[in-house]
């Protein structure tokens, strides 16, 4: 043990002494791949742990463009760029500023999405911003080696900051970054003994476990890989849990011991949405230190499982802020989307599951912006799906207060405040990853440039692309040179056809695990169009309800509302929503007619998640159902369908799910209809 603590003062000469490491197709040297400069690169596993299917471009390598950089803009307009001077917890007195103020988990939250918000960007004032809190953090490591303020000593909030410092130095090469985190493990590893994880480092140890991977692959210290053991031996046995989930119907405060140590009992942490978000990365993680195919299954048990019990139409699993059950007007917290997004970029990466891109899309492009007003300067704690009123009630949450669901800088409690920041940056870092046979990947479709290198040779490729609001993606590859790789591009499951076309001719392209790959020699200028037909279907839920899908998109009824200002929070506000029109209507759709629903397409505003800026709608029938209403702001669960309706029937246009800040997404189905 003493020896193996030693090894962390030897980061240096492990550097140096690095071995070179070769990717098929890919020029590696010292375990890395180079990227788009001499201080970003791609790095892959190191022996003894398992290669990865995909591996994540440094952060800096993908540049939004389009639709997907006017929405990031939005955000840096928003809350996102300007948090920190109107909310204290992230501002100048902030405990990760040197102050004495907040000292857990809010300022690293913060930055975390921050950096890539900025360097995605290339916004100098938002640099300037994030590069405070990561310089205080570098330059005030204790000499034991313990980092961040020394009000607290929770192993939680430096897991947060280590995930900023290792975007950090992807983008600019800090040298200070990499032995200013091996010392951090080293005083892990010779503390973790005595003073183990604990509440919720124990259940996001795979967080801790990731950076530790990170430095391995970077320093090749073995002792890094005792580390990620210990993590995993002291934290929560996530796959355990699934194996034998017993969590299989909406959880009360009772059952879960909610008022035991203050919340932070094993049973309660355990059924925690976010906890659940971040643990869906588990289990790839620890397979990286197996190899063990259990292990990269555990992933899709942990999904199946959700889905199952407690799965909602937006593609979130409910969680206000405990388990929910499947009842769409329920909730999700806002926390766990982008925590559930993340661990979705970190499995694909991983596992190289083609369906993990699927379900990160439908969280991204609907969940996600679902939780915000259309200019990101208000947020909601939980989002439903069926949201018919925003306002100071008590239900349905079974464990969170009443400001749940409003519109606000802070509801009900400000940890998703901090942290929404992630969603969008990370998900622009993932749409593209280098694959282990030397190409590139297409994990996910948003208009971007990617700027790397494959075998020594620069690569710029452009994407342009309207979707998810359109079906037709194109792409221009760049080489300095001529040069030949795999070019992969994910098929989604919805995708009942497609079709590929390199410099204008139409070539085969059979689908495999999810993907279509294309090897050739590429040359500047070539152009390769995907084209992936939207149909809209009809997809079964709760109650035998259904919801209407078109791509990626998940369609829901915009209530009509009227907003009320419940108070202002320096240039933000809280806000209550009131329906002004009806809500309660029955679909007159089945699976097999969903094709025949009209489809219309619009342009494409400035804020596309918008009602007003909406580019596509869904025209159907419907009936009104009087006997499903709303008791104290929240619609009671669906009706069983069939059901019986009243009336002629209307047509109605469903918009994609964020566009409607009260919606019904989950509709019952028409039965017969009853004379008036």
């Amino acid at each position: 043990m003493i020896s193996s603590r030693r090894r962390f003062l030897k980061t240096s000469a492990a550097i140096a002494a690095s071995s070179s490491a070769t990717m098929s197709g890919i020029s590696a040297v010292a375990g890395t791949i180079k990227s788009n400069s001499p201080q970003r690169e791609v790095v892959a596993n190191k022996a003894p742990l398992a290669a990865s299917s995909f591996y994540p471009l440094p952060m800096g390598s993908i540049i939004p463009r389009g639709w997907l950089r006017r929405q990031l803009q939005i955000q840096a307009d928003g809350l996102g760029g300007h948090l920190d001077e109107i909310w204290a917890d992230v501002g100048p007195n902030s405990g990760w500023l040197g102050g004495t103020g907040e000292s857990w988990e809010r300022g690293p939250y913060f930055v975390d999405g921050l950096l890539p918000l900025a360097h995605q960007l290339d916004d100098a004032k938002l640099k300037a911003k994030a590069q405070r809190f990561i310089e205080w953090t570098l330059t005030h490591q204790q000499a034991n080696g313990m980092i961040g303020p020394a009000s607290n000593d929770d192993w939680w909030p430096r897991m947060v900051m280590l995930k900023v410092l290792t975007q950090y130095e992807e983008a600019t090469g800090d040298p200070r970054v990499v032995p200013f985190m091996a010392r951090y493990f080293r005083y892990q590893l010779e503390t973790l003994p005595a003073r183990p994880l604990r509440d919720w480092g124990k259940f996001r140890w795979q967080d801790n476990a990731l950076s530790v991977i990170w430095l391995y692959n970077r320093t090749g210290d073995q002792s890094l890989l005792q580390l990620a053991k210990l993590l995993h031996e002291q934290g929560h046995d996530w796959q355990a849990q699934f194996a034998d989930f017993k969590y299989t119907e909406p959880v009360t405060p009772e059952r879960i011991h909610l008022d035991e140590k203050n919340g932070l009992g094993d049973t309660a942490l355990s059924t925690h949405g976010v906890n659940n978000g971040q643990a869906l990365k588990a289990a790839p993680v620890w397979s990286l230190l197996t190899g063990k195919e259990e292990d990269r299954k555990g992933m899709q048990q942990m999904l199946s499982a959700l889905d199952k019990y407690h799965g909602l139409p937006n593609g979130m699993f409910s969680c206000d802020e405990h388990f929910a059950g499947r009842n769409p007007s329920q909730g999700s917290e806002l926390c766990t989307v982008v925590e559930a997004m993340y661990s979705l970029e970190v499995g694909m990466s991983i596992l190289g599951d083609a369906a993990l891109g699927d379900r990160l899309e439908q969280l991204a492009f609907n969940a996600l912006p679902g939780a915000f007003t259309d200019d990101m300067w208000a947020h909601q704690y939980n989002q439903e799906p069926n949201q018919v009123e925003v306002s100071l009630h008590r239900k349905p949450w079974t464990t969170d207060g009443p400001e749940s669901n409003i519109y606000g800088l802070e509801p009900n409690f400000g940890c998703c405040t901090a942290n929404f920041h992630q969603g969008w940056p990370k998900f622009t870092s993932s749409l593209w990853m280098a694959s282990a046979d030397g190409g590139l990947v297409a994990a996910a479709y948003s208009p971007c440039e990617v700027k790397t290198v494959i075998q020594s040779v620069p690569v710029h490729l452009v994407e342009e692309t309207q979707y998810p609001f359109r079906e037709t993606i194109h792409l221009t590859v760049n080489p300095a040179k001529p040069v030949t790789f795999p070019l992969k591009l994910r098929i989604p499951t919805w995708a009942t056809s497609h079709e590929v076309a390199v410099n204008g001719k139409k070539i085969e392209s059979s689908v495999v695990d999810g993907f279509v790959r294309i090897d050739r020699e590429w040359h500047t200028g070539d152009a390769v169009e995907l084209h992936m037909p939207m149909e809209a279907r009809v997809v079964p839920g709760f109650n035998q309800s259904v919801s209407v899908h078109r791509g990626p998109l998940v369609f829901s009824y915009a209530i009509g509302g009227s907003w009320l200002k419940l108070a202002e929070r320096g240039k933000a506000s809280d806000w209550q929503v009131y329906p002004t029109t009806a809500w309660n209507y029955a679909l007159d759709v089945s699976e097999e007619a969903a094709k025949s629903l009209k489809v219309e397409e619009l342009p494409i505003g400035d804020a596309p998640f918008s009602l007003k800026g909406a580019p596509v709608r869904i025209v159907v029938r419907a009936h009104k159902v009087p006997s499903w209403r709303a008791e104290d702001g929240v619609a009671a669960s669906v009706p069983s369908s069939p059901v019986a309706t009243m009336g002629a029937p209307e047509t109605i246009a469903l918009y994609p799910y964020a566009a409607g800040k009260l919606r019904i997404t989950a509709f019952p189905v028409k039965g017969e209809t009853a004379k008036s």
